[in-house]
């Protein structure tokens, strides 16, 4: 969610790097080496695709159309789609004043009429500038796919927006369940992450300026070079006292708030700015990509290879006998 709006450029056009996306055959979404959870469950991801142009119930009246199941109405700005083919999918605009009826009342009252009247007028005041997004909730991998067809049929609604817009990034963003959710895991896939970050940035930043613009702020050199030193080796508790101490923001290209909120949700939001936003969940938000729903025959599936990337960096680190899980080949 946003807080502000982000004006789209009516000048932006596509450059030979979006053209490539369109007409380059579509690559396969690749595995991650280790594609189970501690468990011996498969691991899931959930998406959310923001995009430009119609209404949130336009859009999910289009996304019950060519995925099966019916739109129900959280609020005139928000909708769910409800048993499509990839189960439930919101689609609302990405503006937390069009919900106020999220916000924790007091003592179980809702907002009152004068807040909901205000949020609907700044909705519909900011609607047209402001991106909508559609989330589903976590999938298998070999799901991807098609997520690729919930994309063409926003670009098919009237979807617009090729990476960014003035004020910002018109994101895609994966949340990944991790392997494990011990330290050393966590911590292996934060480093890899961090040795991977200029490159990711770079080829985000291929569609052009405005895309180069929108990107989340890199990590702080200082907390970069702690975490790459050979040395170290957290513990789940110093792990989060030191991303939180360097990083009390979601606005990083791989956000650690939701997983480290899981485990001790008092505890980071007791170190984050009052009006930061954090949604407690065992999930690797990695939101450095971004989503190109303007472009015909857009694939999330280069996107999300970059991340499969990471995850193998990460593998390369650790010995053989801890990582019981033989990578499995990628999928034809």
């Amino acid at each position: 969610m946003v807080e502000s709006s982000r004006a789209e450029s009516p000048a932006h056009k596509s450059s030979s790097a979006e053209t490539s996306r369109a007409e380059s055959p579509r690559a396969p979404f690749r595995r991650p080496p280790r594609p189970l959870r501690a468990d011996g469950t498969p691991r899931r991801v959930g998406v959310e695709i923001e995009f430009m142009g119609p209404p949130a119930r336009i859009a999910a009246t289009a996304l019950a159309a060519g995925l099966g199941g019916r739109v129900a109405e959280e609020d005139p700005h928000a909708f769910r789609v409800e048993g499509t083919s990839l189960g439930d999918i919101r689609v609302e605009l990405d503006l937390r004043a069009a919900h106020p009826q999220r916000r924790a009342p007091p003592q179980g009252s809702g907002p009152g009429l004068p807040v909901r009247a205000a949020g609907r007028t700044l909705a519909a005041f900011l609607g047209p500038v402001v991106p909508r997004e559609a989330i589903t909730g976590p999938l298998a991998f070999d799901r991807l796919p098609e997520v690729d067809r919930l994309a063409a049929l926003l670009h098919g609604a009237g979807g617009r927006g090729r990476g960014a817009v003035l004020l910002g990034s018109l994101g895609l963003h994966f949340n990944v369940e991790p392997p494990d959710l011990d330290a050393a895991t966590l911590t292996g896939l934060l480093r890899a992450y961090l040795r991977r970050e200029p490159d990711l940035r770079r080829a985000t930043a291929a569609g052009g300026f405005l895309a180069a613009r929108g990107l989340p702020p890199p990590f702080p050199a200082p907390y970069v070079a702690r975490v790459l030193d050979p040395g170290y080796r957290p513990d789940l508790d110093a792990l989060a006292r030191d991303y939180l101490a360097a990083n009390p923001t979601r606005h990083r290209g791989l956000d650690m708030l939701p997983i480290l909120a899981h485990r001790d949700e008092a505890g980071v939001r007791a170190a984050l700015p009052p009006d930061e936003k954090v949604s407690p969940r065992p999930v690797l938000h990695y939101r450095m990509p971004q989503a190109h729903v303007g472009l015909a025959g857009w694939s999330l599936a280069p996107a999300w290879n970059l991340w499969v990337g990471v995850e193998e960096l990460a593998e390369e680190s650790v010995p053989q006998a801890a990582s019981p899980q033989a990578a499995s080949p990628d999928p034809a």
